[in-house]
């Protein structure tokens, strides 16, 4: 199982930097962009490394407090998480 966790973060992860960029080129080529809705949705379920990476990578949505300060929180809340729950099955 954390075998598949791991995949499963890997992976949330590639694809969230990945998306980071392409909206950042879409924002360059006013095409039509990502919603910011799916941007922050990436990072809840467990993107929330490649949405960093991605803002500061691609300098995207780095002004926006919805991001620079929620994607970092949603991080943070990400590994308090994680270390209790890996408290309670060590115990």
């Amino acid at each position: 199982m954390k075998t598949i966790f791991i995949y499963y973060l890997i992976v949330i992860n590639i694809v969230t930097l990945l998306v980071y960029g392409i909206d950042k080129w879409k924002a360059k080529r006013k095409r039509w962009r990502i919603p910011e809705s799916v941007l922050i949705l990436l990072a809840v379920i467990g993107g929330s490394i490649g949405a960093l990476l991605g803002m500061y990578i691609w300098h995207h949505k780095t002004q926006h407090a919805k991001f620079k300060i929620g994607v970092p929180i949603i991080l943070l809340m990400q590994i308090v998480a994680v270390f209790f729950y890996l408290q309670k099955f060590q115990g």
